[in-house]
């Protein structure tokens, strides 16, 4: 690969019993600690075939600073002129809160640590909504603009997969101005009736009332209703279960009847799956290129005037995030950019991360306890 991240123990491990279990991490420093030792691992055995990103990790704004101080030597030539790493990514409150990414690559431009050559690449984790499609061009722009040129925003969800695994399917990308953008999902079709069923997928879920709209990929345009709904009642499972109807008894795979705590035969709510492994994987690969097209049609509506609601602030002046973020990144002065990011506090708390966090959220209890206290 071109760029790997080294190995993190991200921050919510030690308040997590199942996380603190599995790691033996049971405080934020520990897992500071831990990621140290890696990134050392990383540092002293690269051979020189992959670039590394320095993750960042952190809960609240306090605990990403503090991360930062301590994590931030890896990404220095000064230090580490053959071994240091090669760019950024994003993790915890990082990846989520736009006041804080602003904060975040403020400081990594005036410390040296955003260099043309040197550190190029910032991924951020498990960035799904549409907007932030949007405003990550925008950061990516204005500091090709005003400081590296190669500089490059990427960012990765598992949606299309989690999407299809909960029998959910991509069926149209809304992107309206002044409005929130989604790429829409709804209950896919799954229905053992369908098995015989040889018309073009779209024509049957649109003719049936399945879906309201529909927007075909690569992958759907030439299928058949039944290439998805695989079996039909009666068929048998690849673990040998037969396929119910509802209404009908619920039989094991041996075709006795299932009985619930009263000893009654279980009806049917709804049929079995018509689904096979192949099944997922059509609709997987569907909500894959969904996924990708809508992010493209999102930043191609932005450029020609289409504004996402949480990107524009109307209710005095009108207030655009693209504009915020060229003032912040033109200037040359570090007091100045931070100071322009402070000025604009009440609008990043309207800017909701893939999370559901804002600006709001992170100032905290933990926060300000880590403000006022030191703990021993």
């Amino acid at each position: 690969m071109d760029y790997g991240m080294i190995l993190y123990i991200p921050a919510w491990v030690a308040r997590s019993p199942a996380g603190a279990k599995a790691t033996g991490i049971s405080t934020y420093q520990e897992a500071v600690n831990a990621t140290r030792i890696n990134n050392d691992y990383f540092m002293a055995n690269r051979n020189g075939n992959c670039k590394f990103l320095n993750v960042l990790q952190g809960e609240n704004h306090a605990d990403a600073e503090d991360w930062y101080q301590q994590m931030k030597d890896y990404c220095d030539p000064a230090k580490y002129p053959d071994t240091h790493f090669n760019g950024w990514s994003m993790g915890g409150q990082n990846m989520c809160d736009i006041h804080l990414v602003l904060k975040r690559i403020v400081a990594l431009r005036f410390d040296g640590l955003l260099e043309q050559g040197k550190h190029d690449f910032m991924h951020f984790l498990g960035t799904s909504k549409l907007e932030w499609a949007t405003l990550l061009t925008d950061i990516q722009r204005a500091v090709r603009k005003y400081h590296n040129p190669n500089f490059t925003i990427t960012f990765d969800c598992a949606s299309p997969f989690l999407a299809t695994a909960n029998g959910q399917i991509y069926i149209q990308t809304e992107t309206e101005d002044r409005t929130k953008w989604v790429y829409r999902m709804v209950p896919s079709i799954d229905e053992l009736k369908y098995a015989t069923d040889t018309r073009n997928f779209r024509d049957a879920v649109l003719a049936d009332g399945i879906f309201k709209n529909f927007t075909d990929s690569p992958l759907t345009k030439n299928i058949k209703v039944n290439d998805v709904c695989i079996y039909a009642p009666g068929d048998v499972n690849k673990v040998g279960g037969p396929k119910i109807l509802a209404g009908e008894i619920d039989r094991d795979k041996h075709g006795a009847p299932i009985l619930d705590e009263q000893g009654n035969e279980q009806v049917r709510k709804r049929d079995s799956t018509s689904w096979d492994s192949f099944s997922y994987a059509i609709q997987m690969g569907h909500n894959v290129w969904s996924h990708i097209n809508a992010v493209q049609e999102a930043n191609r509506q932005y450029d020609n005037g289409s504004i996402p609601a949480m990107l524009v602030e109307e209710q005095f002046d009108r207030l655009y995030f693209r504009d915020v973020v060229e003032a912040i990144f033109a200037t040359s002065n570090r007091d100045e950019a931070e100071a322009i990011i402070e000025e604009y506090s009440k609008f990043w708390m309207s800017i909701i991360g893939t999370r559901g966090a804002t600006g709001k959220k992170t100032v905290n209890a933990n926060t300000g306890f880590g403000n006022l206290f030191t703990e021993v």
